[in-house]
């Protein structure tokens, strides 16, 4: 009896503990332009890249979050655009019992770094299907975004 005593208060501490579970990933928006064709394609490819990242989120209802991940491709070649991708690829989550802290990188780093892999599937596919070389996205470190974003707060609050 004593044993079943011993394990009674394990059982209340894992009850506690919070829950993540991912509900649903889906492509919230998406847009690809190439407003230099065809002439764009007579040209030597030599792109020049740039990548703009972005996450929000919101509570759509109890314990259920939407978080949306903004990845925007622009391509130049010779100052002029070739290509512009933007794709939202948003996720539902589950978060229950988290503590705020835990909850905010959940929702900062956690979850853009699960949808980050899809959205980079997208920007590729549709860049090839524009007739363009393929462009495979760097893997992202959101947990150090996150970081650097926390501390750029932290240092504007004290500069306030």
């Amino acid at each position: 009896m004593s044993d079943q005593k011993a394990n009674k208060p394990a059982a209340t501490n894992a009850d506690q503990k919070g829950q993540f579970s991912l509900q649903r990933i889906y492509i919230k928006d998406l847009s690809f332009e190439s407003p230099g064709s065809p002439d764009t394609f007579r040209k030597e490819w030599k792109p020049e890249i740039n990548l703009d990242l972005n996450s929000q989120n919101v509570k759509v209802q109890d314990d259920i979050y939407e978080v949306v991940l903004s990845v925007t491709v622009t391509a130049k070649n010779d100052n002029d655009v070739a290509f512009l991708v933007e794709v939202q690829q948003a996720g539902l989550f589950q978060i229950t019992g988290m503590p705020e802290a835990q909850m905010k990188q959940l929702l900062g780093a956690y979850c853009p770094n699960i949808l980050f892999p899809y959205a980079r599937e997208t920007v590729s596919d549709v860049i090839t299907r524009g007739s363009f070389p393929q462009l495979l996205l760097a893997p992202v470190n959101f947990d150090a975004l996150y970081a650097d974003a926390l501390q750029r707060q932290a240092g504007g609050s004290a500069a306030s």
